[in-house]
């Protein structure tokens, strides 16, 4: 399996192109799709509410809930597919996950912005296995402390990328929006809630 490892200053990332085969990436866009419980949440912005830009659920092992930016969200039990996919990145990464945060992007104009997945509840050094299905998106980064150091990535259909080390704590990421006209992408971040 092709793996590819970048090591930035205070962040480990592990990028496997071809985690899942074109036909079992198909598979899974396809299911996940039809049978997630798709959700469209607001989100509070500098004290104005937004509808978020794009569709989100959760799935974890245990029923602890996740929040972040205002939203508190209530988890699914992981089942199926989605559990086959969890089981997979488990082998691989050598970590056990509890939750899923999974997110639907209907076109170029949903997006995620800069943000670190490092609320509370995930632990000092959070580390984040993220699967993407559908069209390729840009993943860009950059450094907390020094907004001009920078690295990006094109999250392509059955990519892994393993977010590990500190990366959480001195890096954001985002999923910025895109004037083509593209179709869905479907994210899971994979993480730890104890």
């Amino acid at each position: 399996m092709n793996k590819e490892v970048y090591n930035l200053p205070d962040a480990q990332l592990v990028f496997y192109p071809n985690f899942f085969e074109t036909n079992e990436a198909n598979k899974f866009f396809k299911y996940l799709e039809k049978n997630i419980p798709w959700q469209h949440d607001q989100i509070k912005v500098f004290g104005k509410i937004y509808d978020q830009p794009r569709l989100t659920a959760l799935y974890a092992t245990n029923n602890k809930p996740y929040s972040y930016s205002n939203i508190t969200m209530y988890p699914h039990v992981f089942e199926g597919e989605l559990l086959k996919i969890k089981e997979k990145i488990e082998k691989v990464s050598q970590l056990e996950f509890t939750t899923c945060l999974l997110n639907l992007y209907r076109n170029g104009k949903d997006s995620n912005g800069w943000h670190a997945d490092d609320e509370k509840e995930l632990g000092k050094f959070p580390q984040i296995a993220s699967v993407s299905f559908g069209v390729t998106r840009k993943f860009k980064m950059r450094r907390k402390d020094h907004h001009k150091e920078k690295f990006e990535l094109n999250l392509s259909h059955g990519s892994l990328l393993l977010m590990l080390g500190k990366t959480q704590a001195f890096w954001q990421h985002q999923i910025p929006k895109t004037k083509k006209e593209i179709n869905e992408r479907i994210n899971l971040t994979f993480r730890i809630i104890e």
